[in-house]
């Protein structure tokens, strides 16, 4: 038994955000069905053809445990089958540009009159209202707006994040609502309205730079690996090439390191790397020192004496010993999941019961439930042959 078996959620979804939200539900065993366009279906099924058979990398990672049905939803049969799977439904959750889902005719009200239990979860760019509410939004433009590439990358340029940031942030909080509303829902019999903007969510997770500008005046410095405000908290060069990050969060740790690690007990009391405050005034230098010391080891020596010491330490290391990484390994965090190519790699969920497994679900091929989704909601063969005629589904 998992958490949400039995719950259905039907999902007008596309790209990154919304469909985290609901492959983390499909994980704790809730039926998700996707709805699809007709013409190539999520728009993230063409990012790219990386995975073998032509399976694009993000909708593999995102789509798992889901049933898809392509439906032509400008026409009127196609509303009328979607409203039907509303109608069986106990979330609906959706991700379309500004204003599209209400001109469809399935805004949260007009739903929830004829659906009163249904939990409608509306992810946004910008919200629903002020000056930017109109606004399509991607999550780097999001990253770029909420201020996020301004104190990311080094000293000479912003930076993105590697991943979309914003996408995955404002999923997260999509299924924090989800699953907060259902519980209401045990207690008042009504669903509620959930929504999350990307714009909202990457400024939660701009608290920290926010604040700093609002009583200080300025931003972090954007210093690379570096923290901004601690330090040594960077990465350093080793000998045989591989760098290794550094985290010395107070001044207790500066004592081990700066005796047991750099072999230099007279720096615990020098007064330009003393303190915290001291080290970070006079980053250059000590950055300078640590680096020449760290030069003399490798990395797998400095990480040895790092730990040895006490000193919190990680490598830097790239996506290939990523993939090979025996910390995955050893604790046996990968699994495999169906796909239309095949069975694909998969890393399990981060969460981990004593009471239950994640579901895991197939990857779906485009349309690949329409008949069986059809005939949930009472369609018998004849009207789904029809419908397929017509091409209100595919």
């Amino acid at each position: 038994m998992r958490p949400l078996d039995g719950v259905r959620v039907i999902a007008l979804e596309q790209a990154v955000a919304a469909p985290f939200a609901t492959r983390h539900l499909a994980d704790l065993g809730a039926e998700i069905i996707k709805v699809e366009r007709k013409d190539g279906g999520d728009f993230a099924r063409q990012y790219d053809a990386s995975i073998r058979g032509g399976l694009a990398t993000h909708f593999a990672w995102l789509n798992r445990g889901k049933q898809s049905i392509a439906l032509d939803l400008a026409s009127e049969e196609g509303k009328a089958v979607l409203s039907d799977l509303l109608a069986s439904a106990d979330v609906f959750i959706h991700n379309l540009g500004p204003g599209a889902v209400a001109r469809l005719g399935f805004d949260a009200a007009t739903v929830q009159e004829r659906t009163p239990r249904l939990v409608v979860a509306e992810l946004t760019g910008y919200g629903t209202s002020g000056p930017m509410a109109h606004r399509k939004a991607y999550d780097l433009l999001v990253q770029a707006e909420a201020g996020f590439v301004s104190i990311t990358g080094s000293p000479d340029a912003p930076a993105k994040a590697g991943i979309p940031v914003a996408d995955i942030a404002a999923g997260s909080y999509l299924l924090e609502g989800i699953l907060a509303a259902l519980l209401l829902r045990e207690r008042t019999g009504r669903g509620e309205h959930v929504q999350v903007s990307l714009f909202d969510a990457m400024i939660e997770w701009m608290g920290y730079p926010i604040y700093r500008q609002l009583y200080l005046g300025s931003p972090p410095p954007r210093v690379g690996l570096g923290h901004p405000t601690v330090t040594p908290y960077d990465s350093y060069p080793t000998s045989d090439g591989t760098s290794v990050l550094i985290g010395i969060q107070n001044d207790r740790g500066w004592v081990a390191f700066a005796r047991d690690v750099m072999d230099r007990p007279d720096l615990v009391d020098d007064p330009r790397t003393a303190t915290n405050i001291a080290r970070t005034e006079n980053r250059s230098f000590v950055d300078a020192l640590i680096a020449e010391k760290t030069r003399t080891m490798t990395a797998a020596e400095l990480s040895a004496r790092l730990d040895a010491a006490g000193i919190p330490n990680g490598l830097v290391n790239d996506m290939a010993a990523v993939v090979e990484h025996p910390q995955l390994a050893q604790r046996e965090r990968w699994t495999t999941v169906d796909s239309p190519v095949g069975e694909i790699a998969a890393v399990l969920p981060p969460v981990a019961s004593s009471g239950y497994t994640p579901a895991m679900g197939a990857i779906p091929a485009l349309g690949e439930h329409t008949d069986a989704v059809l005939a949930s909601i009472g369609r018998d063969e004849a009207e789904r042959t029809r419908l397929r005629e017509e091409g209100v589904v595919a």
